[in-house]
């Protein structure tokens, strides 16, 4: 079938005459897609989505990983419609605030207490202010092996996009390597006494070493600082506990996003009674402004995340998850082998979360077969930088997935035999999202 992208190639060129970037995360910004082969999406329903050309697409990493239930869930949209009829910001807080904050943390019962934020910026960002205000230190030790952490400047200052960031800013976050805890010590070591916290996934393509988070909760605190888990993948997605229910090791505070609202714009800061009370009305220590945003609490948003708690425990959601990504891991993985690529187009990650790596003659990553395989799969009707699941795929999405992904994978052999990748890729490849220049 040939696919034309007049329509969204016109779209994309009004969207970068308005929006920078020409769209609002730059993970979904063009250059991370084949050259005139970005599709501009219209709607979506389930696990397929349609963009301006009338093109119909299977979907991965939906919304950057945040619609795992499939877009337009009935129960969700019907949760968020009540609500819309009530009314959805006030002058005092809504019963709906309190129903939320009490099934969040039914859910993820290793929090005491929790605080509803728009976006994962917003809820790191808090946790980072408020580790600092506990322990009385200036300096955030990031992990180094994870790809993001935040908009805000105590982390974008260690990527290569640091503009208008002042140095004495970036000399603030320090960085240590995920899974060697003798490595960190020696980071606490280098900056006694200096050192507010840890931020971390708990986990991202593989488990972590036995022992590891417990031994990185124990060093955090022997050194006075506090441990954090940025939960905004791994929350829902791994379980509905998050990470912290999966591996059961507590942090001191965590945050979660993406599925938590299946599209709709919330997030979470959560963790123990004795540092969030700093934010609020009942602690005798110097007061935080840990989180004040006017639009953190609308009620059809906060509905959307009541609702998506009460799907995950009524469906289990995160054992459908981990089903449908085995289904297709096993499948793109025999599909490779066949075509003799198995050693360059790689699934990775826990199955709920699958990534694809795409790797030149030599197994190196390549930009440059990333694009011609995405060309491949969106030629195909499939579309997404991952292969990240929702749990609204069927059998017979999964099925076709695999199908483009064996045709992918023989253009895939006859470049890597022609010793000629350029030749498929009909334009510049895909870039990096952080990059110094464009």
């Amino acid at each position: 079938m040939t696919r034309s992208f007049e329509k969204s190639n016109a779209a994309n060129k009004r969207l970068h005459d308005v929006i920078p970037g020409g769209a609002h995360t730059y993970a979904k910004g063009d250059d991370q897609f084949p050259e005139q082969m970005a599709p501009v999406i219209e709607r979506g329903d389930g696990a397929h989505v349609w963009d301006v050309d009338g093109n119909e697409y299977i979907e991965y990493g939906s919304g950057l990983r945040a619609v795992s239930l499939g877009h337009r869930h009935p129960k969700v949209l019907e949760a968020v419609r009540r609500e819309l009829d009530r009314g959805s910001n006030f002058v005092r807080p809504s019963i709906v605030e309190l129903d939320a904050a009490e099934r969040f943390l039914a859910t993820v019962p290793t929090a005491e207490m929790v605080k509803f934020a728009k976006n994962g910026s917003d809820a790191t960002s808090a946790a980072v202010k408020l580790a600092r205000a506990v322990t009385g230190r200036r300096l955030v030790a990031i992990c180094a092996d994870h790809a993001f952490f935040s908009i805000d400047d105590w982390f974008i200052t260690r990527t290569p996009m640091s503009a208008g960031i002042p140095a004495e800013i970036g000399a603030l976050t320090v960085g240590f390597p995920y899974g060697d805890l003798a490595a960190t010590e020696e980071l606490f070591r280098q900056h006694d006494g200096e050192i507010a916290c840890l931020i971390l996934e708990a986990a991202t393509q593989h488990d972590p070493p036995a022992g590891y988070l417990e031994g990185l909760r124990d060093l955090a605190h022997r050194y006075g600082a506090l441990l954090i888990f940025d939960e905004m993948i791994t929350g829902f997605r791994f379980s509905a506990a998050g990470a912290q229910g999966l591996y059961g090791v507590t942090p001191d505070l965590s945050t979660f996003g993406k599925a938590l609202g299946n599209g709709f714009a919330v997030s979470a800061l959560a963790g123990k009674r004795e540092y969030m009370e700093r934010g609020g009305l009942r602690d005798s220590h110097e007061r935080v402004f840990l989180l004040s945003t006017t639009h953190g609490a609308e009620s059809h948003a906060l509905a959307a995340a009541i609702a998506v708690t009460e799907v995950y425990a009524e469906e289990d959601i995160a054992a459908r998850l981990h089903e449908r990504g085995e289904r297709l891991a096993r499948g793109v993985r025999e599909v490779a082998a066949a075509a003799g690529v198995q050693e360059h187009v790689v699934v990775r990650g826990r199955a709920s979360n699958l990534v694809f790596a795409t790797l030149d003659e030599d197994r190196q990553p390549s930009q440059i077969y990333r694009t011609l395989f995405l060309r491949e799969l969106i030629t195909g009707g499939v579309i997404g930088p991952s292969f990240v699941v929702s749990s609204a795929l069927t059998d017979a999405d999964l099925d076709r997935t695999v199908e483009v992904v064996a045709k992918a994978c023989t253009v895939y052999r006859q470049a890597l035999d022609a010793q000629d990748v350029n030749a498929f890729l009909g334009g510049r490849p895909v870039r990096p999202v952080f990059r110094k220049y464009v």
